[in-house]
């Protein structure tokens, strides 16, 4: 299931993380559709949704981080 848009994410998605997240996310959510559709690319019995959810939030946490129950944009020291 492709999202065309930010407003097409999950809620729970459009509630919790800031707007260039959603962005980040729906974006390599949608990669990794297309990536992994076949099968025989995926490790064990994980679903097309479940490998391309832990793939949208693994490129989430490269850039944010959770403080205070808020996703932040990681700074550089």
């Amino acid at each position: 299931m492709s999202y065309v848009s930010n407003e097409k994410l999950p809620e729970r998605i459009r509630r919790n993380l800031p707007v260039r997240a959603q962005t980040i996310f729906r974006k390599s959510f949608n990669n990794a559709e297309k990536q992994y559709k076949n099968l025989n690319k995926r490790r064990g019995k994980a679903t097309l949704e479940e490998v391309s959810n832990k793939i949208a939030w693994s490129a989430i946490k490269k850039k944010y981080k959770k403080f205070n129950d808020k996703w932040v944009i990681k700074t550089i020291f």
